[in-house]
């Protein structure tokens, strides 16, 4: 399903809600205690580097220190990892080549991948660009042969092994029907891409995207300025990590950019002109629209569109194991935020709130102390659905979780057996059966209530 909204408004319109954005954006003592709060308090982050802006106007507001070892001062220019903020890029790359006519939305993956590599179909129905780059391809979050730990765990991945994969998986939904986030369908799209255009997914990247908009700083290896101006990545416990690598599945994932560069590019997608490089592009990125599972959700391609607050933020955010990012763009008050840490605890809510002021900073319950005994019993590996699990992990006194494929967070708690995510809105209670065993975890996240057996 494709939609058009008047995402592109006229100059008197848009001079008025800029207007509107500048009087209500967030006062800058604000910002700097929000980040003070996120660092010296709850200790999320050792450094975080916030942008808000609207058409003409940026403040910058910096907090905290980059972690590397020539200690460089964090600023607008500091490198960071972005994570699935990648995956616009990916999606405005095959926007591109569409507009270039080289390949169509509705094109079938199938046909530009080698002779002998089978992608996996369902009731007839082949899986299609526009499937992979709105999530809705029927492929899993990611697929088998990566680890679930480790520092760097898609480093050692193949091609060989994701047209194996392929080769041999089985849909559970048929293409284009079921929203799914997926890891694996946005590496495959970078790498599809890259194959039609016979070029490196981050040569065609830069060619295409990086260079027309101005980005000196967005690539996936790092040229020597941006190694001196990388900030160090450090877990969701602020241990200093590894970077990550993508090479079988960068379009998911791979890049690094500064809050400089995204400003940059969040203006070109959301407050450029009809003259504007790759114009064409871009209409067809920010116009295309399905529906999710998600509250007050649709998925756009690579992007996501969250309602309330009587607007509508276009935004994306992104984790790796040692990074977070928020890139997002109201189209009510025409301003917009990004917000980049050098820690994997998410910052969706910071912002959210610099985006439009309505939204507010999460709030963190009471914690409790827990006997680090009873935690140990928590420890487990509990199903979420066929591919997908949580692992509970204890160490001195705090519990941690990790979904499949993704970084690891803190649980706090609430009580003896009740936990809370930070700037997530999920909590999880572990159950006993009759005989007192823990053998089940009650998700709670996105307004839904799973239950998770424990794996013996």
């Amino acid at each position: 399903m494709i939609h058009r909204r008047d995402f592109l408004l006229g100059a008197i319109a848009a001079s008025i809600a800029g207007a509107q954005a500048r009087a209500q954006a967030v006062a800058d003592d604000e910002v700097r205690n929000i980040l003070h709060d996120r660092i010296d308090g709850a200790r999320q982050s050792v450094g975080i580097v916030a942008v808000s802006f609207a058409s003409e106007d940026e403040k910058i507001t910096t907090y905290g220190r980059s972690g590397a070892k020539n200690d460089r001062q964090l600023d607008g220019d500091t490198v960071f990892e972005i994570g699935s903020i990648t995956k616009v890029f990916t999606a405005l790359l095959l926007t591109e080549m569409v507009t270039r006519g080289e390949v169509a939305l509705n094109d079938p993956v199938a046909k530009y991948l080698p002779a002998g590599v089978a992608m996996p179909t369902r009731n007839g129905k082949q899986i299609t660009f526009l499937d992979l780059a709105s999530y809705t391809s029927g492929l899993p979050r990611i697929p088998d042969g990566i680890p679930t730990s480790g520092g760097n765990p898609y480093a050692a991945y193949t091609v060989e092994q994701l047209y194996a994969f392929l080769s041999n998986h089985t849909l559970r939904f048929d293409p284009g029907t079921h929203y799914e986030y997926s890891n694996l369908g946005f590496g495959l799209l970078g790498h599809v891409l890259a194959l039609r255009a016979d070029a490196s997914y981050e040569d065609l990247l830069v060619s295409r995207i990086c260079l027309p908009l101005g980005l000196e700083d967005t690539r996936i290896s790092l040229t020597s300025s941006m190694r001196d101006r990388l900030a160090q990545g450090h877990s969701s416990t602020l241990e200093p990590t590894s970077n990550w690598d993508l090479p079988a599945l960068a379009g998911a994932g791979a890049l690094r950019s500064t809050a400089n560069d995204l400003v940059k590019f969040v203006k070109a997608t959301c407050l450029s002109g009809a003259d504007a490089p790759l114009r064409q592009a871009i209409d067809m990125l920010v116009q295309t629209r399905r529906l999710t599972n998600l509250p007050n959700t649709e998925v756009g391609l690579g992007c996501f569109i969250r309602r309330g607050n009587s607007d509508e933020i276009i935004y994306k955010d992104g984790e790796t194991g040692g990074y977070a990012s928020f890139a997002g763009f109201s189209t009510k008050l025409r301003s917009g935020a990004v917000v980049l840490s050098n820690s994997t605890n998410l910052v969706n809510d910071i912002g959210f709130r610099l985006t439009n002021p309505a939204y507010n900073i999460a709030q963190y319950p009471p914690e409790v102390t827990v006997d680090p005994a009873v935690l140990v019993t928590y420890q487990g590996t509990y199903e979420m659905g066929p591919k997908f699990a949580l692992g509970i992990r204890a160490e001195a006194g705090r519990l941690f979780v990790r979904g499949t494929g993704q970084p690891e967070f803190e649980l706090f708690a609430e009580s003896e057996n009740r936990f809370f995510m930070r700037f997530v809105d999920a909590q999880g209670t572990f159950l006993r059966d009759k005989d007192g065993a823990v053998d089940r975890l009650l998700w709670h996240q996105n307004g839904r209530y799973t239950y998770c057996p424990r794996v013996p």
